[in-house]
């Protein structure tokens, strides 16, 4: 797997084809795996199936066809990949590029962010819908083999994301190097198939006419078109992927692969399916597995079954990343994030997302018991983030581009109203299971906003029972207070204003250290600091020096080998002993102005449970001391 901790400049000296590998196996599994389900979910919607004639598969074809073309292709592939933050994509980095240009604008500030957030909570739920329905539709394979392993598809499903989820802590790094060859395997073989199939009905090749897709919607003038245009969106999930790791690898490796193998192989399998369909309408039962040949299903379920947990794997990788991503905007309480590579700053493991993901899988599965029933689940947080990734587009054109607001609105209109369609035909879900997405991301937007407005409140607290450095240094610092030998550092979040830790340390002891440095960790909304631009040193009177560290929302912050990377020669600090001295907040909620009582609490029981500055900052424990300072909220 690529190095995500590499800049574009050096991405673009490694080989194409590893990066074109590599984005096979990491960016393309979810919507690769999507012919599992989503061409038959269509035709065994329950109540709301379209009925099976030529017509309707040469409209349902249709719409699949250019659905992928104008969505994935040309609104993906060559629009939004171009806006890039830094080299880095995705919804987060979107609304991160989008809000460094806002400037002294507070209310759009607070829209983009708003949008954002919805956004990332819309991949949440997205996160926990995937892994379900494509373990779940390659093991429903089974059937074919025996009906009597029906009984066991659930168990085996369970099963097999059970061992994902449990081995995400040993890290992706040697299963990585796999993903792009079977992933390759994958691509040809649904290609193949397809090819096989459309062969034997080459007529389904009319459906290539878009003219099909508009006679299909007038026909079905009623809610039945409106149900078939939120199963055709099965087709188009993952396609955020495509964006949100470009990052990764770039975008000449994504639309080489995409153009070249990913995009005609799920064509060539969606009108094979379509294909035999026409021949065999019984074949809706299992239709992707019965493209084969019985003598080779029972390998297809196996390949098939591979390519589900690798595209689940991506799913879980990018909810780490994402989590990580929100942590270091603000948006989310500080986690455990354990590094599985000492190489890829990429490759992590969060404890608790990790849990949090297996839990919600598990019960997912439990509660709608097949991939057709969770097929009714699906869509609304896809469409969601489509939908929300146009606004923040629009707004990047006119804010960091500097384009003309009619121009960029007018550029955008067309995709708009197509995920706006989308997106509203998947409403129509809400009740058959759309409701469990939408419940995860509302879950997600509330903690992710308390968070932020409660941080944000917390700090002004704390700043108001503070003062400037400066001025502590110049009135309270004499000759009166014992200087004890070696240096200590104060973790705190603005580094101008004097650490409650210091000033209760001057009070209740009397003593300071001769050196003190007061340090904070400002996160950039850019994904990499250049190692120039990391630290800026400041030198005060008395023993006293600021510190302002630099990081970027994809990077780890290792204090101490930062420092030791930056720290200036002229600066002469005594390290022995050297203390690390952080604060650890506790609020007593009150009815007051600001957020409501439940809101506080909630804030309070994130704030309690967050991880500790030493792991966040990889701070040495035995050198490490934490004071306690307790605030009215």
């Amino acid at each position: 797997m690529p190095n995500a901790t590499a800049t574009p400049n050096e991405t673009t000296k490694k080989s194409l084809q590893a990066l074109a590998l590599g984005a096979l196996g990491i960016v393309f599994g979810d919507i690769g795996t999507s012919p599992l389900y989503a061409f038959e979910q269509v035709f065994s919607n329950g109540a709301h199936s379209v009925p099976v004639s030529e017509i309707n598969i040469l409209g349902v074809l249709s719409l699949f066809f250019w659905s992928l073309m104008m969505v994935v292709t040309l609104k993906y592939v060559f629009f939004i990949m171009r806006a890039d933050n830094h080299g880095e994509g995705g919804i987060m980095a979107l609304m991160a590029l989008g809000l460094s240009k806002t400037g002294a604008n507070p209310k759009l500030h607070t829209v983009l962010m708003i949008l954002g957030l919805i956004g990332a909570s819309f991949f949440y739920g997205d996160g926990v819908i995937t892994p379900a329905i494509s373990v779940l539709s390659a093991v429903e394979g089974l059937e074919l083999i025996s009906p009597d392993l029906k009984d066991i598809v659930l168990p085996v499903a369970l099963t097999i994301l059970g061992l994902l989820f449990w081995s995400q802590r040993r890290g992706t790094g040697r299963i990585g190097l796999f993903f792009g060859p079977v992933m390759l395997i994958w691509f040809v073989t649904i290609g193949t198939l397809g090819l096989w199939n459309v062969a034997q009905h080459p007529g389904v090749l009319a459906a290539l006419n878009p003219l099909y897709a508009f006679e299909f919607l007038a026909h079905h003038d009623g809610l039945l078109a409106f149900f078939a245009l939120g199963a055709v969106v099965l087709c188009l999930t993952g396609a955020e992927a495509l964006y949100a790791d470009m990052g990764h690898f770039g975008r000449l490796p994504i639309r080489i692969v995409w153009m070249g193998l990913v995009f005609p192989s799920l064509i060539l399998n969606y009108f094979g399916q379509g294909a035999l369909l026409l021949d065999r309408p019984d074949a809706l039962s299992n239709l992707f597995y019965l493209m084969a040949p019985a003598s080779l299903q029972t390998p297809l379920i196996i390949v098939a079954t591979v390519a589900t947990v690798i595209a689940s794997q991506a799913v879980i990788s990018g909810a780490f990343s994402m989590t990580r991503q929100a942590i270091q905007l603000g948006f989310l309480p500080r986690l455990r994030i354990l590094q599985t590579s000492a190489d890829e700053i990429g490759q992590i493991y969060l404890p608790f997302v990790n849990s949090v993901l297996a839990l919600s899988v598990g019960a997912v599965i439990l509660i709608f018991q097949s991939s057709n029933a969770l097929g009714s689940a699906y869509g609304i947080a896809v469409t969601g983030t489509m939908l929300i990734t146009d606004f923040l587009a629009i707004a990047v054109a006119i804010i960091a581009w500097k384009w003309q607001p009619w121009r960029a609105v007018l550029g955008a209109t067309f995709f708009i109203v197509i995920d706006a369609v989308f997106f509203s035909a998947n409403t129509l879900k809400l009740f058959d299971g759309g409701w469990f997405p939408l419940l995860l991301s509302i879950g997600m937007i509330i903690i992710m906003t308390t968070w932020h407005s409660g941080y944000l409140i917390a700090e002004k607290r704390v700043r108001n029972l503070t003062k400037p450095l400066l001025e502590f240094i110049k009135n309270d610092v004499n000759d009166s207070i014992f200087r004890t030998r070696g240096s200590a550092i104060y973790m705190v979040g603005n580094e101008h204003l004097t650490p409650m830790a210091l000033i209760r340390t001057v009070k209740h002891f009397n003593v300071l250290h001769k050196t003190v440095a007061v340090l904070s960790v400002k996160y950039e909304l850019i994904p990499y600091v250049d190692e120039a631009s990391r630290v800026d040193i400041r030198i005060c009177d008395k023993g006293f020096i600021q510190i302002q560290i630099h990081s970027g929302f994809m990077q780890k912050t290792d204090v101490p080998q930062i420092l030791r990377n930056h720290w200036p020669a002229s600066v002469k600090a005594d390290y022995d002993p050297i203390s690390f001295i952080i604060r650890r907040l506790a609020f007593t909620s009150e009815n007051s102005n600001g957020l409501s009582l439940w809101r506080k609490k909630l804030f309070n029981v994130m704030l309690r449970n967050g991880a500790m500055p030493t792991e966040v900052f990889s701070l040495p424990e035995s050198d490490t001391i934490a004071v306690s300072v307790a605030l009215k909220f």
